[in-house]
């Protein structure tokens, strides 16, 4: 375990650039596992959870290396090409590649074994199983779908429709790339936008995608199963939510302007870049333009007062891994901030609901937790701080409360930091760099 103390920052000064985003990073291996030819990826995120990803790439078959440039090369297998693994996949601490690959090995004729750390194996995964079972895989697990898991993929696939109760981009993205290696067109209706880097990417490899939007705001999305995907390069933009973490902090500590380069800003992700404005933030977008298919601009933050607001239910798809630094930045507005539709928050790394509750309590802010809604109130000065925090093997969490610490009175102690690497190594030296007084216990 490795132990931080986040004390008050100076004023955070800066032009910084965040690591590539994870979601499309995942994908860009695994698109480029199933593709023809050589796939070359730049700007991939080398955070703990993709080389997990790489590692189950290459127990698949495909040839997965690190070019001496810092550009990533993998000679693809075709869509339903992969050779049976001869050992367990570790998928480590990530979630989104072990829902994602559920999906691909469904389709892929032969048994795989997973498994991932104490916080994945913790994780259910039986919303993700539920809408595979009809193509023709069958699971064995611990109870409610806990890893280990044993995925036995048929060899005769099943195009299916399915409707997601919940807007999930992981469930999504299983459902397609089950299809990916079914014949016919396989279809999944979402209730509301989710992220849609699956549906981009597959296009870019040459995948038949069509979506439809509703009038009562539903994404129909249709896959033609059994295309030949061709190798393509893929450059993966920063990622939104790892942003998220020094825009927060440069908002809430007085003095400070920093500026973030080349951020993904697909509008299915920027969720909280938008509450965050409507909160009275001052963030500008400067450059923006199209990088391998995805939006990206600079971000420009400066200290801000902010206001609480209402977060509709609609919005959480756009920004469900941003609602710990939300909390965070809630405590510091003046008024009340309510973030409702967080149901999704209770199967992450953590039960990311109550974690996030725990820890606003122990710093000593006023809320109200619910089933689905958290209720922040804040005054508009430097709330307390002083907490211990528990990070519960969650990165996100170990973040948004180093973040805390930087603008509260006390300082905030964080009792395991590690799990940061999965996502944004560096996260603590990058912003230190900036003027943050970020410090290993006992240092």
């Amino acid at each position: 375990m490795k132990s931080v103390i986040s004390n008050q920052s100076s004023p955070l000064n800066g032009t910084i650039r965040v690591p590539g985003d994870k979601s499309i990073s995942h994908r860009a291996l695994m698109f480029g596992a199933m593709a023809v030819g050589e796939t070359r990826v730049s700007g991939l995120l080398e955070g703990e959870d993709v080389l997990c990803t790489a590692s189950a790439m290459r127990a698949l078959g495909a040839k997965v290396e690190r070019e001496e440039d810092g550009t990533w090369t993998v000679q693809g297998r075709g869509v339903g090409g992969f050779s049976e693994p001869t050992g367990v996949l570790d998928m480590g601490n990530s979630g989104t590649a072990a829902r994602l690959l559920m999906g691909i090995l469904a389709t892929q004729p032969f048994t795989t074994f997973m498994t991932g750390d104490a916080s994945l194996c913790s994780r259910p995964m039986e919303r993700v199983m539920k809408p595979l079972r009809p193509i023709g895989v069958n699971f064995v697990s611990r109870d409610k779908g806990r890893m280990p898991i044993a995925i036995q993929g048929t060899s005769n696939p099943m195009p299916i429709r399915y409707e997601l109760p919940v807007a999930s981009a992981q469930v999504k993205s299983a459902v397609l790339l089950a299809g990916l290696n079914a014949p016919g067109k396989t279809t999944v209706i979402e209730p509301n936008p989710s992220r849609d880097h699956t549906e981009k990417m597959l296009t870019h490899f040459g995948a038949e995608v069509e979506v439809v939007h509703q009038d009562n705001g539903a994404r129909v999305i249709t896959l033609t199963g059994q295309p030949e995907l061709v190798a393509r390069d893929v450059v993966v933009p920063t990622d939104p939510s790892s942003a998220a973490f020094p825009v927060v902090a440069a908002l809430l500590v007085p003095g400070s302007k920093i500026t973030v380069e080349a951020v993904g800003m697909n509008p299915l992700r920027t969720g909280l870049f938008t509450t965050l404005k409507e909160m009275g933030a001052k963030i500008s977008e400067e450059n923006r333009r199209i990088e391998a298919g995805e939006e990206v601009a600079d971000l420009v933050v400066e200290y801000s007062q902010l206001q609480g607001v209402d977060v509709p239910a609609s919005r959480a798809p756009s920004m469900i891994d941003e609602y710990p630094v939300l909390a965070v930045a809630a405590s510091f507005a003046k008024g009340t901030t309510r973030m409702n539709g967080l149901e999704e928050l209770r199967v992450k790394e953590s039960d990311r609901l109550a974690v996030v509750a725990e820890s606003l309590a122990a710093c000593g802010v006023d809320l109200e937790e619910g089933d689905d809604y958290l209720v922040v109130n804040g005054n508009g000065s430097p709330a307390q701080g002083g907490g211990e925090i528990q990070s519960r093997l969650d990165h996100r969490i170990a973040m948004s409360f180093i973040v805390f610490g930087m603008a509260s009175v006390q300082p905030v102690r964080i009792d395991d930091a590690s799990p940061i690497d999965t996502s944004f190594p560096g996260f603590n030296d990058l912003m230190n760099g900036l003027g943050a007084k970020v410090q290993k216990k006992g240092a």
